[in-house]
């Protein structure tokens, strides 16, 4: 009787295992009060195209369920001369990782108009790749696995025509699922020397559907792919002056200038176009400079000026304190939120060391009241100074590449000046 119980016992264990209850019977197994109906991960949805949580600019929405284009008449700075909506669904679970796609948007397209389909995804709350446009047939690859999905649409029409989007429905590819990928916590973001110019333009509206201000503070960059939200951090450069010393991080709330597909900061083979270009060379600067491309940007304009980033009046005057367009040193944190790090300020100046303890090598300075992107924060050397203790180093990428330690006393904030990943994990 024994060996029988048990062998039924055994026999129940291995049905679990294998799947082999129906998902009632499983949960029925737990126990009252812990009820689990299967889930499945989501593989194919359609897009909620009238979420009211939607990111939306001059939407209308049509009884049949469609968007399109409110006022003909709205335009952009991004895409002079033609209306222009722009509707960002919420972000959608997948239940598990993948990092390829394939969306398939139904939509009216009269000659003249255009419908750009951009998707992102997270693994982090905060972290966001870049916006990925799909190929001819649907398809694209995001540059790592992601759990969380987002889509975009930016509709283009003319005085008298526009788009319409019925459906978009997407579908997560499992089968090509990646492997997390590792977080390069070592890696600075890249930083390059970029001549900026002053957007302007107060009360225009950017490609993200943002009124711009007087004394706004953003930049634009020539390509969509780090285009953040309406009022948006997700994406943001530092830019640093050298003729003034002074230093801000900037959201990218518009695109341009010249060109709207030049990724310049993203590794040649990644770029949208211009692949031939080294990594950190505008298109609009080759142009300018060397004659690239006849001397045109992507539009067949004659380039007037080696532009690869422009800046809005509050941080061009007030941020930066520039007076005419000029050179400058722009960081890119081209990973939702910088690839992780976070910002940290600085409360009075201290040394930046090779090391997390005051016997290394200074190798930078961080100076009161300045913000600096942060990597993570690790345990080091035990520091007393101005009356503080802490043991606790933040990580800091440095221009010329590699990183450097700072002591988290010098930091505004907690211990760790806000930073919340521990490095190596």
């Amino acid at each position: 009787m024994r060996s029988t119980t048990r062998r039924l016992i055994r026999g129940l264990c291995a049905l679990l295992v294998l799947g082999g209850l129906p998902p009632v019977a499983a949960a029925a197994a737990d126990g009252p009060g812990h009820e689990r109906p299967a889930a499945r991960p989501a593989t194919d949805w359609r897009i909620d195209l009238a979420a009211a949580s939607a990111d939306q600019h001059n939407i209308d929405h049509r009884g049949n369920g469609a968007l399109t284009i409110g006022d003909r008449r709205a335009r952009t700075t991004s895409a002079p001369g033609r209306a222009f909506a722009v509707y960002t669904a919420p972000a959608r679970s997948l239940g598990r990782q993948a990092d390829a796609f394939t969306i398939r948007p139904r939509a009216q397209v009269p000659a003249g108009t255009q419908v750009v389909t951009e998707v992102r995804g997270s693994d982090h709350p905060g972290r966001w790749t870049q916006w990925t446009t799909p190929d001819r047939t649907g398809r694209l690859r995001l540059a790592q696995a992601v759990s969380v999905v987002q889509v975009r649409l930016t509709l283009l029409g003319t005085r008298t025509a526009a788009p319409a989007v019925s459906v978009v429905s997407l579908h997560a590819d499992l089968a090509q699922q990646a492997p997390r990928a590792p977080r390069a916590l070592t890696t600075a973001s890249p930083t390059y020397r970029i001549f900026a110019t002053r957007e302007g333009l107060a009360g225009q509206t950017t490609a993200n559907g943002h009124v711009i201000q007087q004394r706004d503070h953003f930049v634009a960059l020539p390509s969509r792919r780090m285009l953040a939200s309406n009022g948006g951090h997700e994406y943001q450069v530092r830019l640093c002056y050298q003729r003034t010393g002074r230093c801000e991080t900037a959201p990218v709330w518009e695109v341009g200038p010249w060109n709207t597909q030049d990724d310049y900061w993203n590794p040649s083979a990644q770029r949208q176009m211009w692949r031939d270009l080294p990594q950190g060379t505008p298109e609009a600067q080759a142009a300018y400079q060397s004659g690239y491309n006849g001397g045109l940007d992507e539009f067949g304009r004659r380039v007037a000026n080696p532009a690869g980033i422009d800046v809005a009046d509050g941080t061009f005057w007030d941020g930066l304190g520039m007076t005419d367009n000029d050179w400058v040193d722009v960081t890119f944190q081209p990973s939702g939120d910088t690839g992780g790090q976070t910002n940290v300020t600085a409360w009075m100046q201290a040394n930046v060391r090779s090391c997390a303890s005051t016997s290394c090598d200074v190798v930078s300075t961080v100076y009161p009241n300045q913000s600096y992107p942060a990597n993570c924060w690790k345990t080091g050397q035990l520091v007393i100074d101005e009356g503080y203790t802490s043991d606790k180093w933040i990580e800091l990428p440095l221009n010329a590449g590699g990183v450097g330690y700072v002591s988290g006393i010098y930091l505004k904030g907690d211990a760790t000046g806000g930073v919340t990943r521990q490095c190596g994990t």
